[in-house]
């Protein structure tokens, strides 16, 4: 029986900075399951009672400000007899136990068990009430565990298979070491601005790096990053002559303050469209100040995929920002 690496009781908050992204095993065998698949083994009577119903509300809640309702994660269930073989080998596995042996709920969460990169947690309580209301008052700290299994798989691929030309215009013009991952080309740039773009049959992805003199605490309050975003974005032409991208109205972008290895961004997510033309998705960017050389320094992304889902292009995107570091100052 392999060794549960970090066992965490979320009744007392969980760790994200637990070393837990250690393989129990040596395995070369690669995980089964796309982005954002979810496993869930569990019995039939547990799924259809009140524990299922708070699982879905915490995997399966929508993401914000998407064209069309997305869930966070696409769930599977499967019965104990069928945890074998593929199943036992895809990417994100959560298994669920009613154990009248265990005192409190708990989660006990391991790392490339039969594949990788592969994350299997095990939820277990006494009861199946004390197993919802845990899931129920624990719901975001659940998710952030998934999606941060995610997150960690996208980064390593993007540091692996990087394209340092692009990142050393970045590293020129804005004094930042950013890994780029392979796919994007560059399809503008000038003094403070930068576009790099990512096609595919039918989507695009994209980002944008742009820097601006910092000159007080109005020049990041909301209406300002707005008017920042759309003087910028407006550089990106759209489909037809004269046409370029905005920020779009009938929804008022959504923001928020977070920190990042002590660096406090801020975050504005919303809709875009195209002035005078008809094109449109989802955008979320990120702006910061960097005192060293006293200029706003915005990373803002965007994806278009008209007739297919946009989750998994989104996220991708959210995590460019982790593949950002600015140098450390002496």
């Amino acid at each position: 029986m392999k060794k549960i690496v970090c066992l965490v009781l979320l009744s007392c908050g969980l760790s994200m900075g637990c070393k837990a992204f250690r393989s129990v095993t040596d395995t070369t065998k690669t995980s089964q399951g796309a982005p954002y698949e979810l496993i869930v083994v569990i019995d039939q009577p547990l799924w259809e009672g009140d524990l299922g119903t708070a699982l879905r509300e915490t995997f399966q809640a929508p993401i914000p400000y998407l064209m069309e309702e997305e869930p966070h994660f696409t769930m599977m269930r499967v019965p104990d007899t069928s945890y074998k073989g593929l199943i036992a080998d895809h990417r994100n596995i959560l298994k669920v136990l009613v154990d009248p042996s265990v005192e409190v709920p708990e989660v006990g969460v391991r790392y490339n068990v039969t594949a990788a990169p592969q994350i299997v947690a095990t939820l277990q309580g006494p009861t199946a009430a004390a197993l919802t209301q845990f899931v129920s008052l624990n719901r975001e700290t659940l998710a952030a565990l998934f999606e941060a299994a995610e997150r960690d798989r996208s980064i390593a691929f993007a540091r692996q298979f990087n394209q340092p030309e692009h990142e050393k215009l970045i590293r020129e013009m804005f004094g930042v070491e950013m890994h780029v991952p392979q796919g994007y080309v560059l399809a503008q740039r000038s003094d403070d601005f930068v576009w790099f773009r990512y096609e595919f049959p039918t989507a695009s992805q994209g980002f944008m790096l742009y820097s601006y003199p910092y000159e007080g605490a109005e020049a990041i309050d909301e209406a300002s990053l707005l008017e920042a975003r759309n003087r910028f974005v407006k550089r990106v032409p759209g489909p037809s002559d004269g046409s370029y991208m905005t920020t779009a109205t009938v929804f008022a972008p959504q923001y928020r303050m977070f920190r990042l290895e002590g660096r406090l961004w801020f975050e504005m997510r919303g809709f875009w469209d195209v002035e005078g033309d008809f094109m449109g998705g989802p955008f979320v960017s990120y702006t910061t100040i960097d005192t060293t050389t006293n200029r706003v320094l915005t990373l803002d992304t965007y994806v278009f995929s008209p007739k297919q889902p946009k989750r998994n292009y989104l996220r991708e995107t959210e995590h460019l920002l982790y593949l950002m570091h600015f140098p450390v100052q002496p």
